[in-house]
């Protein structure tokens, strides 16, 4: 708009201004002199050629003479013919000369030699002034031009190819965006897109190499429970084949008796140990199994109204070494997934005896709608940054690390979100490194 308006505004102004017609004065001044030397006898000028056509007009505003060129054009000559009076001339702005007789005005002469070439050029400022016209919104329409590739199609030019490159998972390549683009809020979204599916990208390979050390590492943890599982079965099986073949060689009077080689008691002690390790199993497998299904969004609970003395139940059960001590818990009734809870609370037993290795206490409270029950060990504890951190899946804890003890970094992550999942929550707190860790269980009441 803005050059349009530029254009119509030079072609006004260049058409305004102002131009005297192109007048021949030797011509005019040489034709008024025979005029008024010839005043009374104006038709004896018709045997001259003045080389331009002109009408004598008198004070009566009346044309009383006129001669036409043989040399000039017929518009001229038509225009002769047609010019009456002074109005006729000034509207027409043919040139005249007034003519003086004795000292007294009698008339005038109107040439029309003159006005083909004013017209032309008037026609040549019309022209100039379209020329000018045209020239600036040419000029104009270029620059738009270029600014509209600039700031829109190039714009447009590059996220297209950028989001090619997106698509083909090129994510380093940041998208540019230049000064005074007016798509800058746009060019800036697309950039920050890229650089969150670059983020994403590396937290999926991060978590996928997670996953990875998560399977090695389990693989190993099973392969100990298992081999200590083969040696125990191989220990006992030779031990009763031997048994076996003793038996056989000896009296009648002996036959009942056990071999001194293998005992009631050293057959429950290996027996024993075969069931440890198959529990050492039975935890990874679930935390494993727990891990993948909450990946799938599978991974739900069943809560039903039970007695709180089941927790006493669940914790003598996981309790192999008899290292808990426990208070008394009081009598409500509480609203849990029971198979869920087990696994809770095993995790974190089996997590003390892992790391801690000392004595644990149990104490209950009532707080508000919870059962709140406080799992204590004494051993080396967390550092304060770490507490928001062990609950996360796959992290282990630096004390843990520089112990160099097995682990997965499910256990805590998985209790945790099997406590949110019934209700309920599961806080970690510590006083520090070597001050021991607190696991606090609120439990939903019925």
């Amino acid at each position: 708009m803005i050059i349009y308006l530029l254009g119509i505004i030079s072609f006004m102004v260049i058409n305004s201004l102002h131009y005297d017609s192109p007048v021949d004065t030797v011509k005019l001044n040489d034709i008024t002199q025979n005029v008024e030397q010839n005043w009374n006898s104006l038709q004896s000028l018709d045997e001259q050629d003045f080389g331009a056509s002109f009408v004598v007009v008198n004070n009566s505003n009346m044309a009383v003479y006129r001669n036409i060129s043989a040399k000039d054009s017929s518009e001229n000559k038509e225009a002769a013919q047609s010019v009456k009076s002074y109005e006729d001339a000034i509207k027409k702005r043919y040139p005249y000369q007034n003519i003086s007789v004795g000292g007294d005005i009698v008339g005038s002469v109107i040439m029309i030699d003159s006005s083909n070439a004013f017209n032309k050029a008037h026609i040549r400022r019309v022209l100039y002034a379209l020329t000018i016209a045209a020239i600036i919104l040419l000029l104009g329409t270029i620059g738009f031009g270029i600014y509209v590739k600039k700031n829109i199609i190039d714009p447009f030019d590059r996220m297209q190819e950028f989001a090619g490159k997106v698509a083909l998972g090129n994510l380093d390549e940041p998208l540019m965006m230049e000064k005074n683009n007016m798509f800058g809020a746009f060019t800036e979204s697309f950039d920050i897109m890229r650089e969150e599916l670059a983020s994403s990208q590396k937290r999926e390979a991060e978590l996928q190499r997670k996953e990875k050390e998560l399977v090695a590492s389990l693989s190993h943890d099973l392969k100990t429970p298992i081999t200590g599982i083969k040696l125990t079965s191989e220990l006992l099986k030779a031990k009763l084949e031997m048994n076996s073949e003793k038996a056989n060689n000896e009296t009648s009077e002996n036959k009942n008796n056990m071999s001194p080689n293998i005992s009631e008691k050293d057959m429950m002690e290996k027996l024993d140990n075969i069931y440890k390790k198959a529990d050492q199993i039975d935890v990874l497998v679930s935390d494993l199994f727990s891990s993948t299904l909450d990946d799938l969004g599978e991974f739900k609970v069943n809560c039903d109204d039970t007695e709180s003395t089941l927790l006493s139940d669940i914790i003598k059960k996981h309790d192999d070494r008899g290292l808990v001590s426990e208070g008394d818990a009081p009598k409500v009734i509480i609203n849990i997934d029971t198979k869920r809870m087990n696994q809770v609370i095993g995790n974190i037993l089996v997590n003390s005896y892992k790391y801690a290795d000392t004595k644990i206490d149990v104490n209950y409270r009532l707080v508000d709608d919870y059962l709140e029950m406080k799992i204590r060990d004494y051993g080396p504890g967390v550092s304060r940054d770490e507490l928001d951190l062990i609950t996360n899946k796959f992290y282990r804890g630096k004390v843990t690390e520089d112990n160099k003890k097995e682990g997965s970094g499910l256990g805590l992550y998985i209790s945790k979100n099997l406590m949110e999942k019934m209700n309920g929550d599961l806080i970690c707190d510590s006083e520090g490194e070597g001050k021991g860790l607190e696991v606090t269980l609120l439990i939903p009441l019925s």
